[in-house]
């Protein structure tokens, strides 16, 4: 349950819409609901303005789904990351409204009426090359998820750096930068040096033998020159988009 909501639920109250036994059945899972397999943590948009995301490795479709039933009873929304063909499947087809990003791998039940986004501006995704895409659109759709205005800038990495150079007003008109980059993991730095918002660099997986599955990426955004530039864990988009939402936000 977020602020607005509970927000919303009191004035109801207060208006004499809702009796006083209504609202506290809507408000009988809070602050959590114990699931045989969960405690699903219906207060936490409340605490950290962000609600519970789901997980969905390592659990298995009933177990994603039951948590994200409890959440969509609660708030009328859940997000569901790192969801495998399967698990969108089964999301989708018990909720028609949800929508997967198959190449994100998640699954996103907008709330109704969906909110405008919030926020001092444009959380702008920049993408090093396409076989960085997963992770950078993880990142734009929790980033949305979390009530941003989101915008993608793909396939801009230092192998042809003119085509980041074209997209600079692009770049100076963003309140946060997340930069996705694998193989030897420059872009944030490039990044870094260019615009006067917080940049947020996300190493991946991508690459040859040398680059260790990202760990080269992320040993050279950590140390970037670049004045600004932040780094989140290995493929971790989740991460990356919120953080850079408690900036936009805050």
């Amino acid at each position: 349950m977020t602020p607005d909501q509970l927000r919303q639920l009191m004035d109801e109250v207060a208006a004499g819409g809702t009796t006083p036994d209504a609202a506290l059945a809507r408000l009988a899972r809070f602050p959590v609901e114990e699931l045989p397999f969960a405690t699903v943590d219906h207060a936490r948009g409340l605490l950290q303005g962000q609600q519970e995301v789901v997980f969905c490795e390592g659990k298995t479709a009933e177990q994603v789904v039951g948590i994200c039933a409890a959440l969509a009873e609660s708030s009328g929304t859940f997000l569901a990351t790192r969801a495998d063909p399967g698990v969108q499947e089964r999301l989708v087809s018990r909720f028609p409204r949800a929508t997967a990003n198959a190449l994100g791998r998640t699954v996103w039940l907008t709330p109704e009426p969906r909110p405008a986004p919030t926020g001092r501006g444009t959380l702008l995704v920049v993408t090093a090359g396409t076989a960085d895409l997963p992770v950078a659109e993880e990142a734009a759709v929790v980033a949305e998820a979390l009530g941003n205005r989101v915008a993608r800038l793909t396939d801009v990495g230092v192998a042809g750096i003119h085509r980041l150079l074209r997209k600079s007003e692009s770049l100076r008109e963003a309140a946060v930068v997340i930069v996705v980059a694998g193989m030897d993991g420059a872009l944030p730095s490039v990044v870094g040096g260019l615009v006067k918002a917080p940049v947020i660099a996300v190493p991946t997986s991508v690459g040859y033998g040398a680059s260790f599955s990202g760990l080269s990426a992320l040993l050279a955004m950590l140390n970037s020159c670049a004045a600004g530039v932040t780094v989140v864990n290995i493929d971790n988009g989740f991460g990356a988009a919120a953080a850079a939402s408690r900036i936009n936000q805050s």
